[in-house]
């Protein structure tokens, strides 16, 4: 094996070879550095002193499946300019690893196709090791996101367990990239953003948000000129919580078993679009026959599919116009849901038109979430939380066949 290859190969340059050793299933190369090339680690002198050497070996790339290390006697010297004494820095290494950092982006490579479980049983090093690897790669790119650019963005926050756990996450529209992952929800978990965004000196245009008391006051409070958008999904979300509620309610009432059993099993149908309704499972004909039960129920049910058109519209103009005769036909249904319902809207009613002026809305946040939860469910959980944060502030350069 040549000097040359050492380079070519395995990136190791400005070193010798010295021989190579085979045993214990693996193989080592021994390498050396000339007394010429040492400097001080610290100020960069090279009017050092030779104080003895560290010898240390370092996990590289493999060979024929089989793992190769490289052996090196570390040089300790001290500089004649600041006094400092210390190990030389190293050309193929990090301070304080065991690997060298074309092992490290094997590694990294590897890791888009296997779980870190699966790297690290090929390259025949511990699970931490690769852990530690994949953090600070994340760490290094995503750890402080640029800011000034950002224009528009997306709130919301994402499940992660059991007992009320959750993260909040906000993501840039125009990129995809997540710009931040906060701990817990409200309003509390967005000050570290809202930090790091005024010091960036970042213009926000329009942000997108569900009808949550404690967004709308975080965003009117640190994002004063940003127009809010409520988020579609989450309104019509809102509004199949309580048409559930307004179902519940009246199958309670219904004293006929036979009344009973046709409501019985009808909540998913009367959620899902009428374009999605599978006709091969009758499902249509059985929603019709449970909506001729009940007025109340079929006139919410009917309002429902109508306030979908509020996104269709052809401008604000119109959609201001359409919502403004909705909340009149569903305050006149005297249906107490419909009436609660429509008081929501109106209080709320700028926001949602403003999404005529920005048409942005959660819905890839919502993708994104996704995404995080399939990431979590493939990797068995996150122990360790700030690598998860992590791995989602990473998540969009992710396939959706993620691996943990």
């Amino acid at each position: 094996m040549s000097t040359s290859l050492l380079y070519h190969a395995f990136a190791v340059r400005g070193y010798q070879y010295v021989r190579s050793s085979y045993g214990k299933g693996g193989i080592q190369f021994t390498i050396d550095q000339e007394r010429c090339e040492l400097q001080c680690s610290a100020c960069g002198s090279w009017e050092v002193q030779p104080k003895g050497r560290i010898a240390r070996e370092f996990k590289t790339l493999p060979i024929g499946g089989k793992p190769v290390k490289l052996a090196f006697e570390v040089p300790r010297v001290e500089c004649r300019d600041c006094g400092c004494r210390r190990q030389v820095k190293l050309g193929f290494a990090d301070p304080r690893v065991s690997y060298t950092r074309a092992f490290a982006r094997y590694a990294l490579e590897l890791s888009r196709h296997m779980t870190i479980q699966d790297v690290a049983d090929h390259l025949q090093v511990s699970w931490d090791v690769i852990k530690e690897i994949q953090r600070e790669d994340l760490q290094r790119r995503f750890s402080r996101p640029k800011l000034k650019k950002v224009r528009q963005i997306a709130i919301d926050e994402i499940s992660i367990g059991k007992g009320h756990r959750y993260l909040t996450v906000v993501m840039d529209l125009q990129s995809g990239a997540v710009l931040f992952v906060g701990d817990g929800k409200g309003a509390d978990a967005l000050l570290p953003f809202w930090r790091s965004l005024r010091a960036s000196h970042a213009k926000v245009r329009a942000v997108a948000i569900d009808m949550s008391a404690a967004y709308i006051n975080a965003v009117t409070t640190y994002l004063k000129k940003a127009v809010i958008v409520f988020d579609h999904f989450h309104v019509i979300k809102l509004y199949n919580e309580k048409l559930s509620d307004l179902r519940r309610d009246v199958y309670r009432e219904l004293t006929d078993s036979i009344q009973r059993e046709i409501l019985k099993g009808t909540r998913w149908l009367l959620l899902k679009n009428p374009e999605n309704l599978d006709l091969e499972k009758n499902e249509k004909a059985r929603l019709d026959k449970a909506l001729k039960l009940n007025t109340p129920l079929a006139t919410a049910y009917y309002l429902k599919e109508q306030l979908r058109l509020l996104w269709s519209q052809e401008n604000k103009r119109q959609a201001r116009r359409f919502l403004k005769g909705w909340l009149k036909l569903a305050e006149a249904s005297e249906i107490r849901m419909l009436i609660n319902f429509a008081k929501t809207l109106r209080l709320h009613q700028e926001g949602i038109l403003n999404y005529y002026s920005y048409r942005i809305s959660t819905g890839p946040l919502e993708g994104t979430n996704n995404k995080i939860k399939t990431m979590k469910r493939q990797a068995y959980g996150f122990r360790d939380r700030e690598f998860f944060k992590l791995k989602i502030l990473g998540i969009h350069e992710t396939r959706y066949a993620l691996v943990g």
